[in-house]
């Protein structure tokens, strides 16, 4: 049996499987039961949140034979053919390879065409900022005064790339980034099914990794599963992910508190032997800055920070030993230091440059200088 990665395994189906995204669902739903649907809609938001996934659903709702509230059933015809994916009324188009003006013209020609057995022909077109200015003006007319029979759903990453002519002829959509806590219910969900065993400390930083992206967290989680042979521990996931430990970043900060050249030496020095890939650690140590900052600043940090209990106490602990002055000058300093950590011929030398010149109070821009 071919092996299906658990993102496209488990890609929602109807609305109500879709996580962190009912402000849209809802909007799409009522539309659907009340017969009030727009031509053209834009879906808009960072990668893997569920663009493409509610495009199809709704492809497939407005043509569902027996849709459940605005939801497609999965049972007639129709719902059948789109889940095999040879549905000729819903065209999926990949803007990025097909951006040229001869191919929007293909599409001016296609779309005057009555749907097949259907009520409505669906275009999705993906990454549709990719298409060149003649492309765009090419689809202009199109989207101004389409048949009733044709809905276009545009769905990208970066909505400021598209003119302003498009976006006003198309209803917009914001797809937001998933919440840890929705993240982590979806993992339980999925490793319940495929019986798999994990701790929770395991599932909160594989959905930290994530960072908000359903198919991104569903990769990382793959990788994981792939590792760890059917049982996930928070060990597992440090070592697939090369993440640190928070009890690791702590100590790095209570060096750096204490002004302790010889430990931060010490300490540089057994992670680079360890293996630790430097710009990696240097990104955790300005997101530490961070969350100690909003530790210290934040009436309810623990939403944002969504820790397990002991480790939130030892950053809220941590956090009372620093000013907020200095946590944002070490965010500003590690943050800008990410890039150049990836490209200088010795990593470690930068590293130790960086640690011992904050250490000292040194801005960014002082420690370039030294």
């Amino acid at each position: 049996m071919e092996h299906l990665a658990l993102y496209r395994k488990y890609r929602p189906k109807t609305f109500d499987e879709v996580i962190g995204q009912e402000h849209i669902t809802k909007a799409l739903q009522n539309q659907i039961v009340s017969d009030k649907l727009n031509h053209a809609y834009l879906f808009t938001g960072s990668r893997g949140v569920g663009k493409t996934t509610v495009a199809r659903i709704f492809a497939k709702a407005v043509n569902c034979q027996h849709n459940n509230n605005g939801s497609p059933c999965g049972e007639c015809e129709i719902c059948r053919r789109l889940e095999n994916e040879n549905d000729m009324n819903v065209i999926e188009i990949d803007a990025a390879s097909n951006n040229r003006v001869d191919d929007v013209r293909e599409i001016r020609e296609k779309v005057k065409f009555l749907p097949v057995g259907a009520k409505y022909k669906v275009y999705i077109i993906d990454e549709v900022h990719m298409l060149t200015d003649s492309a765009f003006n090419a689809l202009l007319k199109t989207l101004e005064e389409p048949p009733s029979h044709v809905i276009f759903i545009l769905a990208t990453t970066e909505a400021h790339k598209l003119p302003p002519t498009i976006l006003s002829r198309c209803v917009r959509f914001d797809f937001r980034l998933v919440s840890i806590n929705d993240l982590i219910k979806l993992l339980q969900n999925i490793f319940d099914k495929e019986e798999i065993e994990y701790d929770n400390d395991a599932l909160r930083l594989i959905a930290n990794a994530g960072e908000g992206s359903v198919r991104d967290t569903l990769s990382i989680a793959d990788c994981i599963v792939a590792y760890s042979d059917k049982k996930i521990t928070k060990d597992d996931v440090i070592k697939v992910l090369g993440t640190t430990d928070y009890d690791l970043l702590i100590n790095f900060y209570n060096l750096l508190y204490n002004k302790d050249i010889g430990g931060i030496l010490d300490f540089v020095n057994n992670i680079d032997s360890a293996g630790k890939n430097l710009s990696m650690f240097v990104k955790e140590i300005s997101k530490h800055a961070r969350n100690l900052l909003i530790c210290k600043s934040c009436n309810m940090p623990n939403d944002i920070l969504n820790l397990p209990q002991d480790t939130f106490e030892k950053f809220v602990e941590q956090s009372k030993t620093f000013d907020e002055k200095t946590l944002i000058s070490y965010m500003q300093t590690f943050g800008g230091a990410e890039n150049e950590l990836r490209y200088t011929l010795s990593p470690r030398l930068l590293l130790e440059t960086l640690a011992l010149c904050t250490m000292e109070g040194l801005s960014a821009e002082d420690v370039k200088k030294n």
